[in-house]
């Protein structure tokens, strides 16, 4: 972290100082001075109870604590700013110093004549003026140590990632922390070093806000003989995530994030901590021909007590009834304020016919493939299930979805797909007003093809208050807040969609490319990283690795990503405009015309497939804006993409000069 590495008494560049007066060796006193630190609290527990039975052992407490305090200052160049009766604040260059000195202090303090401590350590801008010291940092980093326990040190998300490569510190993540006056929930780690006290996060109290009703659906574990099954259980979690978001305080961790642990055998009390949430639910299916077994159970993800469970042997004619009791009784458990005769989950809109429903579980169970043929696939699915039942709203619904999907990337000619996406976006919200994935669907026609902004930011609004979990509805807001000007605002959106989605490796991706177009590559190449250790061999996390390396000006370097990229694809024509626009910026010429030609002939080969924007890019990475401008425009005579959004990119900065881009703008925005 460059800004904390050079001496705290040296300039300050960028940050508003008015002098700094040297009254000691040892200390400074800083004059309305705003800098980034990395800010210690320490305090004995419990010291006014010591102080009111045994005055004399608690000056001894004290003492100790002050000496062995301040030589573990001094040994790691940190600053004593405030002293006060049991505790003091110490700010120091750096994140590694600072935790460093919190395990010294820690560890000796463990040593007879025993002084219990606490310890939160966080990073923030502070000021300090007449040697008091103010700012969020300064609050939080309290707050971190009011919630510790003895012989803990406790620190912030923010110091994590400057000292999690130390071989010599290691770190247990505790979650994340709603405290008080503290706007945003913070995720705290604890110092695992020995001789260092590890709480659990039920140990935890400090001064937290009352916590909000969380809770996340694992996927049903498919106890079928038949292995094909699997896509009922899956769909059996989704019906029952989605009935929960629509029940009044209760938060719901979105489906992307919790699908991760599918199939994994990790601890509930680690996925507590992972996905942020109070309670999980759990259980599995099992189907044989018309009878089916549903066990569910309720756990307190703090300690992995079971709140709740049940079995449930019924008729397959049965499952909705058996969707909406787990939900009402899930309900009931987690809203304090309500009986078992209050609590009472939405009323159910779609089908009673049990093969079409199953049509449609086998359609969620493709399109959350992603891929393109499982999105034709998923289509298929979805329409044999309206052969069977023609008013089933959530299957106009998803193939609006499907639909939109092919039409946004390119892998159908957006006019008939987005036609389609009208057609059955307006029959599903015509027989279902509160389907979300309605309005979001209508919202992307707006937003990628019909260019009408208002309206697809009016969509989104509606599809967010109907679902607060449906990210996708995030991710396009996102984009529209980039169209209209308000980059930072997209940020926003984007942040708050991890929030709820916190392992979604889609979500963690377009942050990522919300970073790009504010210019953060840094920011971007690290969710870009966090993907990678999800899947290392995932695509779209190295190309966005390669575009944040090269706009960071090192095309050297991005070059054997945008390679790495294309060898994925399996195809020697995909994959190529990030290739061949490296090339172009590297003076390559006949390698990026060479890459040109490869997605000539894929046009040719797949007339169905739309790539005026790879050509764009290319050719603008060679410097010839006449074609870049010519592709440009054929691409939005087909309204492939949004011009407006993607001559956002960075990597087409240079072409805003070219009274040309002023004009097309106009055009597009109306």
């Amino acid at each position: 972290m460059s800004s904390l590495s050079s001496p705290m008494t040296h300039s300050l560049a960028g940050l508003v100082s008015m002098a700094i007066v040297k009254t000691s060796a040892q200390f400074y006193v800083f004059l309305a001075m705003r800098q980034l630190a990395a800010i210690l609290f320490a305090d004995i527990t419990g010291y006014t109870a010591i102080m009111q039975e045994n005055e004399q052992l608690a000056r001894l407490k004290r003492k100790r604590f002050k000496d062995i305090l301040t030589g573990a200052v001094q040994t790691f160049e940190g600053k004593i700013l405030q002293n006060y009766g049991d505790g003091s604040l110490v700010i120091f260059n750096s994140a590694r110093q600072a935790v460093s000195c919190g395990i010294k202090i820690q560890t000796q303090l463990q040593e007879e004549p025993r002084v219990e401590v606490r310890i939160g350590i966080h990073i923030g801008d502070v000021s300090v003026e007449d040697e008091s010291i103010y700012g969020d940092g300064v609050n939080i980093a309290s707050r971190i140590e009011s919630a510790a326990t003895p012989g803990s040190v406790l620190i912030s998300g923010k110091v994590y990632e400057e000292i999690k490569n130390q071989d010599d510190i290691t770190t247990l993540e505790l979650g994340f922390f709603e405290f008080k006056n503290v706007k945003e929930a913070i995720c705290v780690f604890a110092i695992t070093n020995d001789g260092i006290v590890v709480p659990s996060r039920a140990a935890l109290k400090g001064k937290t806000k009352t916590p909000v009703n969380r809770v996340a659906v694992l996927p049903f574990v498919n106890m079928s003989a038949d292995p094909d099954n699997e896509y009922f259980s899956d769909g059996i979690t989704e019906e029952i995530l989605n009935t929960l978001t629509k029940i009044d305080n209760i938060q719901v961790t979105s489906r992307t994030s919790v699908f991760a642990f599918k199939g994994k055998s990790i601890d509930v009390r680690d996925i507590g901590v992972q996905l942020n949430v109070d309670k999980i639910l759990e259980g599995s299916v099992r189907k044989s021909g018309n009878r089916l077994r549903i066990t569910a159970q309720l756990i307190n993800a703090a300690d992995g007590y079971h709140i709740w469970s049940e079995n449930y042997d019924r008729n397959l004619t049965d499952i909705f009834e058996i969707q909406d009791e787990i939900s009402n009784i899930i309900a009931n458990r987690l809203r304090e304020n309500l009986s078992p005769d209050h609590a009472e989950s939405p009323s159910r809109t779609g089908t009673k016919n049990i093969e079409a429903y199953t049509l449609y579980l086998k359609g969620l169970h493709a399109f959350n493939k992603i891929t393109p043929a499982d999105t034709r696939q998923a289509i298929v699915y979805f329409e044999n299930a309206l052969t069977l039942e023609p008013s089933y709203a959530q299957a106009h619904a998803m193939i609006a979805r499907a639909y939109t999907h092919l039409g946004s990337t390119g892998q159908m000619l957006p006019q008939k797909a987005f036609e389609l996406v009208h057609k059955h976006a307006d029959i599903a919200l015509h027989l279902d007003a509160t389907i979300a994935e309605g309005y979001i669907a209508k919202a992307a026609a707006y937003l990628y093809y019909e260019w009408r902004w208002e309206k697809a930011h009016d969509a989104l609004q509606k599809a967010i208050h109907l679902n607060p979990t449906a990210t996708n509805a995030y991710q396009s807001l996102a984009y529209y807040y980039v169209i209209v000007g308000k980059k930072e605002k997209a940020i926003v959106v984007m942040e708050e969609a991890t929030k709820l989605d916190p392992l979604s490796p889609f979500i963690t991706h377009h942050l990522g490319n919300i970073y790009v177009m504010n210019e953060r590559y840094d920011d971007a190449i690290l969710q870009a990283d966090k993907l990678l250790t999800m899947d290392p061999a995932m695509r779209i996390s190295i190309e966005l690795k390669a575009w944040s390396t090269g706009m960071k000006g090192e095309w050297a370097k991005a070059l054997p990503l945008f390679l790495e990229t294309h060898r994925l694809t399996n195809h020697p024509l995909k994959g190529l405009m990030g290739v061949g626009y490296a090339y172009g910026k590297l003076g390559e010429r006949e390698k990026a015309l060479e890459c040109i030609r490869k997605i000539e002939q894929r046009q040719r080969e797949e007339p169905g497939v739309v790539l005026d924007n790879d050509l764009a890019g290319i050719w603008y990475g060679l410097g010839d804006f006449d074609k870049a401008f010519y592709y440009i425009e054929e691409s939005l005579k087909k309204r492939t993409s949004t011009p407006a959004l993607y001559l956002e990119y960075p990597a087409f900065k240079e072409l805003r000069v070219d009274p040309r881009y002023e004009a097309l703008m106009k055009r597009v925005r109306g």
